[in-house]
Formats: C-alpha cells, sequence, structure tokens
C-alpha cells in the first residue's frame, strides 16, 4: 500500500490539475486548488493524530488509544476528502469563470461568483458534515476516525477556505489568475470545458486587459 501510494497521489493530482486547467484555461488557478486542498486535508490529517493516535478525547468518545493509526485509514479519508473538497473548488471557480468570461473584470467576477456559490458550498457543507457526525457515536473506532475528520475538513474547507482564502488569492494575483502559456491557450481553446460561447470569451480578455 505504501509503495504504491505515490502513484496514487501522482494519478490523483495530475488528473485533477487537467480537469481544472481544461475548466478554466489556467495555471495558477490548479495549482492554488490543490496547495488549498492540502491545507485543509493537514487539518484533518492533524486532527487524526491529535484526537486518536495521542488519545486526547478519548474519554469523552469512548475509545482506547494505541498511539497508532492504521495506515488505509487516512489514505481512505485522502480520497473521499479531497473528491468533496474539490467538488467545493468546482463549484466555485465555475461561477467565477462564467463572471470572468461575460465581463472580463476578475475583482468582479470573484464577488460574483463567491455570491452565488456560497450558500450553495454553506448548505452541502452543514448537510454533509451533519451525515458524518453521526459517525462519532458508533463503538467502532474506524468509524469514529472516519466522521470526525470528515467534519473537521468539511467545515473547515467550507468556511476557512473556500469562503475567505480562495478569494483573498484570486484578488491578489488579479490577471495572473487567467495565464497560461501560448501553447495551452491553444489546448484551451481546442479542448477546454466552457459553459460560454469561444466568442464572448475572447471579447471578455479583450474587455479585461486592465485589472480594475
Amino acid at each position: 500500500m505504501v509503495d504504491r501510494l505515490p502513484l496514487v497521489l501522482g494519478l490523483v493530482l495530475a488528473v485533477t490539475f487537467l480537469v481544472l486547467f481544461l475548466m478554466t484555461g489556467s495555471l495558477l488557478l490548479p495549482a492554488k486548488a490543490t496547495l488549498l486542498n492540502a491545507l485543509s486535508l493537514g487539518v484533518m490529517f492533524g486532527a487524526l493524530v491529535w484526537i486518536f493516535q495521542e488519545g486526547n478525547l478519548s474519554g469523552l468518545l469512548g475509545f482506547t488509544p494505541t498511539g497508532t493509526i492504521e495506515p488505509s485509514i487516512p489514505i481512505l479519508m485522502f480520497c473521499v476528502a479531497f473528491g468533496l473538497s474539490m467538488d467545493y473548488e468546482v463549484l466555485m471557480l465555475s461561477r467565477i469563470k462564467e463572471e470572468y468570461d461575460r465581463t472580463g473584470d476578475t475583482l468582479g467576477a470573484v464577488a460574483t461568483g463567491l455570491e452565488r456559490s456560497g450558500p450553495l458550498i454553506t448548505s452541502a457543507a452543514v448537510i454533509m458534515a451533519a451525515s458524518f457526525a453521526t459517525y462519532a457515536s458508533s463503538g467502532v473506532v474506524f468509524l469514529k476516525m472516519l466522521g470526525l475528520g470528515m467534519v473537521a475538513v468539511i467545515l473547515i474547507d467550507a468556511t476557512l477556505i473556500r469562503a475567505v482564502l480562495v478569494p483573498v488569492l484570486m484578488r491578489l494575483a488579479g490577471r495572473a489568475n487567467w495565464w497560461a502559456p501560448k501553447p495551452l491557450r491553444a489546448v484551451h481553446r481546442r479542448w477546454g470545458l466552457s459553459e460560454t460561447e469561444p466568442a464572448a470569451t475572447e471579447t471578455a480578455e479583450a474587455a479585461g486587459a486592465t485589472v480594475r
């Protein structure tokens, strides 16, 4: 399992990067999404170590700490949590990209995209967190880990990551959000995933040549 882990991680990250590039036409946005998802996962893994490996809250949660975590559990949780985090990222970026294609205004697109996707992401996060929280009452330690870890990553991702860090970083990056080398821009024009007509996108890019 450990020997194959680098291959699995590389495959997941490569596919994710490719899909986000085809959706946005940017190299920065997929990289940013990957780094912020890693931050969310770090919170989840930190909670697992603090609670289940070191034994904090063991009395409250009703389990006996062993000082270790079975290796398959973090791998499974990585797959589930990474997928959920990327769902939120795609929802938000799709609305931002849609508005940017229409207006060419990066700052306005970020604000509008956050306004349109925020309630949906928040509602989905609350439902998912409530569902996973029920696992914490299980007598099986594996299910406790899954429940608490997923609640932590979902709440952090939907609040701190998507509502604060994503818009802040995109605002700071400005036009660089949409940068890609000329050959890759051609690839995106040919194979990209877009909700707008190419002509509309080109017009928006011309109109947004100066960052507001």
